[in-house]
């Protein structure tokens, strides 16, 4: 189940915007990315009032993922016909399909496990999932082709159908009254009121501005510097992200929560100017590292993030403040930070149509053995084309990611000034 499940969200996400771009469908590339912190903001009240109450997970589960991979099989269609509006609402559309499953299959996965210590060794699946799609994409040459939807779509349907399959798991607030403050995060809100938690939602909401440019416009920015699948390339950080999962328990008592978090935040940071140093000579292993990276951003960031609200919530108002943590990250900061990443994009990248273009003339179709296609995955691929466009396309991408870097080290530097968690909490975590 975990690993199909995020098996579809690799398969289009990672390189959604080279794929737009180079199919002519550039204008939905914003409206696309945007649509999963949109179903990150609703999803939690479908759960809430509908999910939670009338349907039994794995069934609803099951209609959800048929519905949303019949409407990303339907992509492919308007792509050819270049109608970006129409592909902006199927992709809308799809996540507020997709999203709620997220929090279904926990429920699944939790209701049918002895112990809790053991989700962790399910939940893996899911990064394990995402990490095969990229390769899979990548090894049949699919990062920029329209095929990465109908592998996503056939998929859903394919993970749908076998829901039904899963352990019947009964709606666990059947016969519940619905509670609107529950459903409007009243109690979660409360906790704003003390100062280190409020800063830590503050800052955990601006950070995931930066972090929308590495989700956004990665892809592309890897395919102009040589990369031929970046598809299977930024797996790389999923690899990471596996390893340092397993980390955390040592880094905790050695760091402490704030160190945790800053040290993601900091790794945020050296990401981006690594991408901007790498740039403008294209650099082969920094822009590698930076992609490394992702295991320390994400794991040290999230993962210490959700763990430290758990502890700061009360017992009755914890699932609240986790739904407030999502809504404000994956949700409002995500959604203002396509829109800042997509706009800078646009107004400094100029190059980068150009030198696609110029990159896919050069680049003849070649009948390569799967040894060649497993290796070029990971390898740059320059040919000979006009320079001088190639080194302006570059200092234009070291201009891009300079802003988030910036942006990152700010509010690194205010986390790291405002937010003193208390003592006691420090110590539980």
């Amino acid at each position: 189940m975990m690993f199909l499940q995020f098996f579809i969200w690799g398969a289009w996400f990672v390189t959604l915007a080279l794929c737009l771009s180079e199919n002519a469908l550039g204008a939905a590339i914003a409206g696309a990315y945007g649509s999963a912190p949109i179903a990150a903001i609703i999803s939690p009240l479908f759960l809430g009032v509908i999910a939670d109450r009338f349907f039994s997970s794995e069934k609803i589960m099951g209609v959800l993922l048929i519905i949303g991979g019949a409407l990303m099989c339907l992509v492919p269609t308007f792509a050819a016909q270049g109608n970006a509006s129409m592909i902006v609402w199927l992709f809308i559309a799809h996540m507020l399909c997709y999203m709620p499953t997220l929090g279904l299959s926990n429920t699944i996965a939790f209701t049918h496990i002895n112990d809790q210590k053991d989700f962790p060794k399910i939940r893996v699946w899911g990064t394990i999932g995402w990490i095969v799609a990229g390769l899979f994409t990548g090894l049949m040459g699919w990062s920029a082709s329209i095929n990465i939807f109908w592998v996503a779509g056939v998929c859903s349907l394919a993970l749908g159908i076998f829901s039904f399959s899963l352990p019947n798991t009964p709606p666990p607030a059947k016969g519940k009254k619905i509670d609107l403050r529950s459903l409007l995060m009243v109690d979660g809100l409360k906790m704003l009121t003390k100062p280190a938690f409020l800063v830590f939602i503050i800052c955990s909401t601006a950070i995931c501005v930066p972090l929308a440019y590495y989700y956004g416009v990665t892809s592309m920015f890897l395919s102009d510097m040589g990369f031929d699948q970046p598809a299977s390339l930024m797996t790389i950080g999923q690899m990471s992200e596996i390893g340092f999962m397993l980390l955390i328990p040592f880094f905790f008592r050695k760091l402490g929560v704030k160190w945790m978090i800053l040290v993601g935040m900091l790794a945020w940071v050296l990401r981006y100017g690594l991408f901007a140093l790498g740039a403008t000579n294209q650099i082969v292993w920094m822009m590698m590292l930076a992609i490394l990276l992702h295991g320390i951003c994400y794991d040290f960031f999230f993962v210490t993030g959700f763990m430290y609200t758990d502890k700061e919530a009360k017992k009755e108002v914890r699932s609240q403040a986790q739904s407030m943590l999502v809504f404000f990250t994956q949700g409002i900061g995500m959604f203002f930070g396509y829109k800042v990443a997509f706009a800078k994009f646009g107004s400094t990248v100029t190059g980068h149509k150009a030198l696609e273009t110029a990159l896919t003339v050069a680049k003849p179709a070649e009948d390569l053995s799967f040894i060649q296609k497993t290796s070029k995955m990971f390898s740059v691929n320059m040919p000979e084309i006009d320079t001088t466009l190639l080194t302006e396309t570059a200092a234009q991408w070291k201009e891009l990611w300079i802003l988030p870097c910036i942006m990152a080290a700010v509010i690194t530097v205010i986390f790291a000034a405002a937010f003193w968690p208390a003592k006691s909490t420090e110590e539980e975590v």
